[in-house]
């Protein structure tokens, strides 16, 4: 005789199938990583008194993106492969490195990079941009300039020796007086913003850090209702408009240099008639993935079900 199954195995088999069923919701649903370049920055100061900045500017995600802001506070051109419009590479792929050199009259600059960048996936646009201090690296190492070979010059001698007078020694030449090296002034922490146009919404958001001040951002599209983002330090907040075709949103706050408007951008995988009405409102919906997240949930669910009855239908069996 088989001894019966244990009841603890039908509740254990109930169990995992509602696990493997949630572990396939929260997988399909989890949220993508935020896009952002990732600049960086040093300098250090030259023989001749200039200051020489290097930048380099990575991406936080797997495909390319566009720089479409690159504002220094360097008065200098950059040299090298940053630059408006430049290609910044996939993650892994490679960096964008450019640099600058000046002479400033200020003791402490502040010595910063905004770089904006676009990607472009095919259920969602997301610009967004990151502001970086440069890091002080002291004196620039010596460049090794090769010196031309000259001929030593023969002395030609004098008929009747003359008499010389002991000449003062010359004092040693001093070092030319260099400028400190000047340090990046530490700037107010810079909240980052962020756009998205998605296939039913433009989406602003404003991530605050924990020693900023308070953000208070107004949104006025071209239809529809001014809104208002507030964002306390330390917090992230995000207002969203439906999508619309021909909106337009323009963003104001204090301090706020870039006001131009912001238009919504339709993705590529849009289905027909999502997004874009001209007089109505878009459809609301729980997301692009929503069908995906509902089918693989379903499927999994199934799974553990069957788990479940497979373990009812085992009875006691007598065997000769």
């Amino acid at each position: 005789m088989n001894p019966p199954k244990s009841p603890f195995r039908r509740v254990a088999a109930i169990a995992a199938g509602a696990l493997i069923g949630i572990a396939g919701v929260g997988v399909l649903a989890s949220p993508a990583s935020a896009h952002h370049p990732e600049p960086s920055g040093t300098y250090c100061l030259t023989s001749d008194g200039q200051v020489k900045v290097t930048w380099t500017v990575g991406n936080s995600e797997n495909i390319d993106a566009k720089i479409t802001t690159l504002k220094s506070t360097v008065p200098a051109e950059f040299t090298g492969s940053l630059a408006q419009d430049a290609t910044l590479p996939a993650k892994g792929e490679g960096f964008l490195t450019g640099t600058q050199a000046h002479r400033f009259d200020q003791k402490r600059p502040t010595i910063e990079l905004t770089v904006e960048a676009r990607w472009v996936r095919s259920d969602r646009i997301v610009t967004e941009s990151r502001t970086v201090a440069a890091e002080p690296k002291g004196t620039c190492a010596a460049e090794a300039t090769p010196s031309p070979s000259s001929p030593t010059p023969t002395a030609t001698p004098s008929a009747t020796p003359t008499p010389t007078t002991p000449a003062t020694s010359p004092s040693p030449s001093q070092p030319p007086t260099q400028s400190p090296t000047p340090t990046a002034t530490p700037a107010p922490a810079e909240p980052v913003g962020s756009v998205e146009s998605t296939c039913d919404k433009l989406t602003f958001t404003i991530e605050n850090p924990a020693d900023g001040e308070t953000v208070t951002l107004t949104l006025t599209p071209n239809k529809g209702e001014v809104k208002t983002l507030v964002v306390k330090p330390g917090e992230t907040g995000s207002v969203s408009f439906d999508a619309t075709e021909g909106l337009v949103v323009t963003p104001a706050a204090e301090g706020l240099d870039d006001t131009a408007p912001i238009a919504w951008e339709q993705p590529a995988d849009c289905a027909p008639g999502q997004g874009g009405g001209k007089d109505e409102p878009a459809l609301p919906l729980t997301g692009a993935a929503t069908g995906g997240i509902i089918a693989g949930a379903v499927v999994l669910l199934a799974a553990g079900a069957a788990l479940f009855v497979v373990a009812r239908r085992r009875r006691v069996r007598f065997t000769a």
